[in-house]
């Protein structure tokens, strides 16, 4: 029998039967976990706690999966004991990350920022602006967010880049590498991006990279902060050169008094493009099939680590 820690209670967390072979108790990460600890084999972190996730894990002496309930999983690497598989959660963001991005891509290039602020002072403020249609969006990481993303713009009437570690054929055509960003960002209206966080792409959007984005180009990042190099993206707000939307800061939480705030051209949602009420039926989905295949033996899905 394999113990599986879930941060909710199984019976409310809509998996269905479980599979033979396999106890689950519940830790969501309040208060103090189960006196079990030592014999869990797979821990399913608890959602957007922070640190507090991984306190048990060092007390975890048969673990054999950690599972994120994320895409991202650059923090977790820092603390998965040496052996110990580690899985993120493919396609359970997907969607609200997706939707965001086109969001705050609309938001910014049609203004409603503006509008929303004068509408505030009782204002009517019509303004010409420029529309998404006919524009080019760079698409920067390719992965399963990136890929909803480009399916959502699909119906906007603009003309999608994908960009991916390397390049390839996909089932939609052409995805371009990484190392041709110098050649494709001059042409680009908008850069969504949508990598995760690795030594690869930290920092990877720095002041090289903004310079070579055209004079009135948008950035939206809903990857990671650290993806950007802050600094530089303030020097090219502060110019007026670019503007920038941002579900994701570096520093995060952004700080009351950083110059971000104040920064001409600027939307800043607080990192929650994928907690939204879609994230919870497909993190059960998800959870469903993983723990099936986990009880099987069959290869477990988002594996990052082995």
């Amino acid at each position: 029998m394999s113990l599986v820690w879930l941060p909710f209670e199984e019976s409310g967390a809509g998996l269905g039967p479980l599979p033979s072979g396999l106890q689950v108790q519940c830790w969501d990460g309040a208060g103090p976990w189960p006196a079990s600890v030592a014999d869990v084999e797979l821990f399913v972190l608890p959602y957007m706690i922070g640190p507090r996730a991984f306190e048990p894990i060092r007390q975890m002496t048969r673990l054999r999966v950690l599972q994120t309930l994320t895409a991202g999983y650059e923090d977790v690497l820092a603390v998965r004991p040496p052996g110990v598989a580690l899985c993120n959660a493919p396609g359970v963001h997907d969607a609200s990350t997706a939707e965001l991005a086109v969001t705050l891509a609309l938001a910014s290039v049609r203004g409603v920022a503006d509008f929303v602020r004068a509408a505030g002072e009782h204002r009517w403020a019509p303004v010409d602006r420029t529309a998404l249609a006919d524009l080019t969006v760079l698409v920067v990481g390719f992965g399963g967010v990136g890929r909803a993303v480009a399916r959502r713009l699909a119906g906007f009437e603009v003309a999608v880049v994908p960009v991916a570690s390397r390049a390839r054929v996909g089932p939609d055509g052409p995805v371009r590498g990484v190392d041709e960003l110098a050649a494709l960002l001059p042409a680009a209206d908008v850069v969504v991006l949508c990598v995760p966080l690795t030594d690869a792409t930290r920092a990877l959007v720095d002041a090289r990279f903004l310079a070579r984005m055209k004079d009135g180009a948008l950035l939206v990042n809903v990857s990671r902060g650290p993806v950007v190099v802050t600094s530089a993206l303030v020097a090219e707000l502060q110019a007026g050169r670019l503007t920038a939307a941002l579900d994701v800061t570096d520093p995060e939480p952004l700080p009351a008094d950083h110059p971000l705030w104040d920064c001409p051209g600027l939307l800043v949602s607080p990192h929650v493009g994928g907690n939204t009420s879609a994230f919870m039926p497909r993190a059960q989905a998800f959870l469903a099939d993983q723990l099936r295949r986990f009880a099987a033996g069959e290869p477990l899905l988002g594996l990052v680590g082995g």
